[in-house]
C-alpha cells in the first residue's frame, strides 16, 4: 500500500488533550498479597521534525510529558498483518507502505498498533537461537511516528498449510520432533492430529531438546524482555501472551482457519484428549477417584462434527454432560486447560514483572451453540460452559490472579443477526458474560472485532459493548483492538469509518496539525486532518 503523504517544509503534530489509561498490570500478583499504586500510562505527544537524510521525510518522536486522556476516552490499537515481517524474522516486509500506514494511523488517532510475534520465525531453525531484526524494525517505527506497540507472543501456527500465502509454522525444530513423536501433538477420536500447538498434555515433559514447551515459551519471552528492554513500559506497553491454538486459550476442537467460514456456525468440534499424553493424565485422574474405566478415552455419543446437537446422546439438552461420567470428563478436560494457562501467566508475570507493561490473555469467542444447554462448541474447546454452569470465571479469576487483562473477540456481533443465519448462535450474549464476569473480578479488557470488514453500524455496536463494560465503573480499563491493517482499511469509505469510530471511542479531538508553510501558521483541528494522511491508496 502507497498513501500520498502531505507536502509540507515543516510540519508539527501535537495532541490537544492528552491521555490517561489504567494501567492493566500489578507489578506482584495480587495473589502474593502486595498492593502497589497503578501506574498511569500516557499517550505520548507526537513531535515531528524533518530528516535531512531521507528527502524530507516527517520524522515523528515521542514526547511522554503530553496531557493525559480524558476521563472515559479508551485507545484503539490496530493489528499489523500476519506477515509483517518476513519468514526468517530478518527484516520488515514493505517498509515504504509501511510507514506511510503508520502515519496515517498515528494522524487518525490511534493509540498504537498490535505486533504479532511468531515463535515459528523468531526461533526458527534451532533452539534458543532468536532473530528479533525485523520486529525490531517495526518497533523502532512505532517510535518514529508516536505509536505504541502490543507485542503478542504467537506460540502457534498461522495458516491452514504451505500454500497458505499466511503460513507460519511453529518452528523447524519443533516440528521435527512432532514427525519423530506424533503424540506432542493434539489428536481427536479418530487419530486426526492437529499441530497448531503443542499438546498441552506434555506441558512440562522436556520433549523440545531436554526442555518442557512451558520453558520454551518462558526463554523466549524472557529473550524478548532483554532485547526490547529500552522499549518497555514507553513504547512497548503491552504483552499479549499465547496460550493456544489462535493465541486464544483454547483447545483445537477444529482447525482454527475453519472458525471463520461462513458454515462455522454449526460446527461442533471434537474433543482433544487422544494423545498419548492426554490419556495418561486422563487415566491417572480416573484411577484417583476409582473408577478406571472413565480414563480410556473422550465421551461416546457426540456424533459428527456438523450434527444437530439435539441428535447426539452426549450434547441433546437432557444428555450425558449431565452424568457423574459427564461431569467427570468436562471438569478434567476444562481444568486442564485452566492449569495450562496457569503455568504460562504465572511465567509471564515472572519474566516482565516491574517492567511496566499491561500483561493480557485471550479467550476465543466460540458462540454458535450459546442458545444450547449444553454449548457444545465451547465444551470441546475446553470450556466448561453451560446453560447452568459458568465456565469462564475460573478464567478470568486466574487472569485477575496474575494481573493480567482481558482480551476477547466479537464486539460488533449482534444476536438478531447471527439467528438468522443460526438460531442456536447468541455472540452479544457470549461476549455479555464475559464482560460482566470481567466486572465483578475488576480484570481489565481489550476489545477485538471477529469479521474484518466493519460498517458504521458494526462500529456502534463495539461502542454500545464497551459502554455495557465501563459503564458505572469509577475508573474503567477498556481499549479495542482493530483487527487488522490491510488495504480495505484505507478504502475511502471504510477510512472514513474507522476514523469516526477513532474519534468516537476517544472521546477526544486526539490531533491537531501545526504547518508552517512558507513563514505562516496554519493551525487545523478537523478531522479531515488525519484523513488528509490516508491519501491514496494504491498497493499493499
Amino acid at each position: 500500500m502507497a498513501i500520498a503523504s502531505p507536502s509540507a517544509p515543516s510540519f508539527c503534530c501535537t495532541t490537544r488533550s492528552g491521555s490517561t489509561q489504567r494501567r492493566f498490570l500489578h507489578p506482584i500478583s495480587r495473589r502474593a498479597g502486595a498492593s502497589f499504586p497503578s501506574r498511569v500510562l500516557t499517550r505520548p505527544a507526537i513531535v515531528s521534525r524533518l530528516n535531512p537524510s531521507s528527502d524530507g521525510e516527517v520524522v515523528y518522536e515521542l514526547n511522554y510529558n503530553s496531557h493525559r486522556r480524558r476521563r472515559g476516552a479508551f485507545p484503539v490499537y490496530v493489528t499489523l498483518p500476519s506477515d509483517a515481517v518476513g519468514p526468517t524474522a530478518q527484516t520488515m516486509r514493505r517498509k515504504r507502505a509501511m510507514a506511510q500506514s503508520f502515519r496515517a494511523l498515528a494522524a487518525a488517532g490511534v493509540e498504537g498498533v498490535v505486533m504479532e510475534v511468531w515463535w515459528g520465525m523468531v526461533e526458527r531453525e534451532f533452539p534458543r537461537s532468536y532473530n528479533w531484526r525485523g520486529y525490531l524494525e517495526i518497533v523502532e517505527m512505532a517510535r518514529r511516528f508516536g505509536l505504541r506497540v502490543r507485542a503478542v507472543m504467537a506460540f502457534h501456527q498461522c495458516g491452514s498449510g504451505p500454500g497458505d500465502p499466511l503460513w507460519i509454522p511453529l518452528p523447524l525444530w519443533v516440528l521435527e520432533e512432532m514427525d519423530r513423536d506424533p503424540d506432542v501433538s493434539f489428536a481427536d477420536r479418530f487419530g486426526r492430529r492437529n499441530m497448531e500447538y503443542i499438546s498441552l498434555g506434555c506441558d512440562i515433559l522436556p520433549i523440545l531438546h531436554g526442555r518442557s514447551p512451558i520453558q520454551a515459551y518462558a526463554d523466549l519471552m524472557r529473550n524478548f524482555r532483554e532485547t526490547f528492554r529500552s522499549f518497555l513500559g514507553g513504547v512497548i506497553t503491552g504483552v499479549q501472551v499465547g496460550l493456544g491454538p489462535g493465541g486464544e486459550l483454547r483447545y483445537p476442537s477444529c482447525p482454527t482457519q475453519k472458525l471463520t467460514w461462513a458454515w462455522r456456525s454449526r460446527e461442533l468440534g471434537e474433543f482433544q484428549c487422544y494423545d498419548k499424553y492426554m490419556l495418561a493424565s486422563l487415566n491417572a485422574r480416573a484411577r484417583e477417584i476409582g473408577v478406571r474405566e472413565w480414563g480410556n478415552g473422550g465421551p461416546i455419543g457426540t456424533s459428527s462434527l456438523m450434527q444437530n446437537p439435539e441428535s447426539t446422546e452426549f450434547f441433546k439438552a437432557d444428555g450425558s454432560w449431565k452424568t457423574p461420567y459427564g461431569e467427570f470428563f468436562l471438569e478434567w478436560y476444562s481444568g486442564m486447560l485452566l492449569l495450562h494457562g496457569e503455568r504460562i501467566c504465572r511465567e509471564a508475570e515472572t519474566i516482565f514483572r516491574g517492567s511496566e507493561i499491561n500483561m493480557s490473555g485471550k479467550v476465543a469467542g466460540i458462540h454458535w451453540h450459546y442458545g444450547t444447554q449444553s454449548h457444545p462448541s465451547e465444551l470441546t474447546s475446553g470450556y466448561y460452559n453451560t446453560a447452568v454452569r459458568d465456565g469462564f470465571m475460573p478464567i478470568i479469576r486466574m487472569f485477575g490472579r496474575y494481573g493480567f487483562s482481558l482480551c476477547c473477540a466479537c464486539f460488533e456481533m449482534q444476536d438478531a443477526e447471527e439467528r438468522q443465519v443460526n438460531p442456536s448462535s447468541r455472540p452479544e450474549s457470549f461476549l455479555k458474560q464475559l464482560l460482566l464476569a470481567a466486572r465483578i473480578c475488576d480484570v481489565p479488557l481489550e476489545g477485538e472485532n471477529f469479521s474484518t470488514n466493519l460498517d458504521d453500524e458494526s462500529f456502534q455496536q463495539v461502542l454500545r459493548m464497551s459502554k455495557l463494560y465501563s459503564d458505572g465503573l469509577e475508573t474503567p480499563s477498556f481499549s479495542f483492538n482493530f483487527v487488522r491493517m490491510d488495504k480495505n482499511l484505507f478504502e475511502p469509505r471504510n477510512w472514513a469509518s474507522f476514523t469516526r469510530f477513532v474519534r468516537q471511542i476517544s472521546s477526544v479531538n486526539m490531533f491537531q496539525a501545526n504547518l508552517d508553510i512558507g513563514g505562516g501558521n496554519t493551525s487545523s483541528s478537523s478531522p479531515s486532518a488525519a484523513a488528509s494522511f490516508a491519501g491514496a491508496v494504491v498497493a499493499y
